[in-house]
């Protein structure tokens, strides 16, 4: 019993250095899934208020879980442009969202999104995930983490964009442009869920 209870707190304890306790640790969604709460509005960068059904497109919708602080999107976000330009001719919207409530004050805040999707020339709507809602409704637990829906919002691919975040010019499965181009394609994907890499989503309560 001593070993089991020793063997507990240090699951218990890494989860808490990673920020989420196991109250706070949701079921992610499962392929085929429809979108949760997909008429929440939310704050985007721009001063709009916009919900995932404003932004899906007549073939889908990307959503992306990211943030301003973590290294992890860092490497990935030179990447961003070249989903959301892949989405849009494809007639599928994109939507990038910030649950990192417990670090408003710490990088995550609007005013430092904002200053953010302009430096990054985002072309996507980028709101604040207010409470962490949608990325508990999701199952979220990194950033970035991503999630393409179908025409039908459901679920078909989440995970990572690619198997390189240190470098573009060496991926080798780029995982979100495989998906869109099966899923137009009416294919079967390839790869309907792969390992995300990320930070921890900085959750409260």
């Amino acid at each position: 019993m001593k070993a089991i209870r020793i063997m507990v707190l240090g699951v218990i304890a890494v989860l808490i250095m990673q920020g989420t306790t196991p109250a706070q640790q949701k079921a992610e969604l499962t392929i085929g899934a429809a979108a949760p709460l997909t008429d929440v509005k939310m704050e985007d960068v721009s001063g709009r208020m916009v919900s995932l059904n404003d932004v899906a497109g007549e073939n889908g919708l990307l959503v992306v879980f990211t943030c301003n602080t973590c290294p992890w999107v860092m490497k990935w976000e030179d990447r961003y442009p070249m989903m959301a330009d892949l989405a849009r001719t494809n007639n599928v919207g994109m939507i990038a969202l910030n649950p990192n409530e417990d670090y408003r004050d710490r990088g995550d805040g609007m005013e430092d999104m904002i200053k953010r999707s302009k430096k990054a020339g985002y072309t996507f709507p980028y709101v604040l995930d207010k409470d962490h809602k949608l990325a508990d409704a999701f199952g979220a637990t990194r950033t970035p983490h991503v999630y393409l829906f179908n025409g039908d919002m459901e679920l078909v691919y989440v995970g990572a964009i690619d198997d390189n975040a240190n470098d573009a010019a060496a991926v080798k499965e780029f995982y979100i442009r495989n998906a869109i181009e099966q899923m137009i394609a009416g294919e079967s994907l390839s790869k309907s869920k792969t390992r995300s890499l990320g930070c921890s989503i900085k959750r409260v309560g």
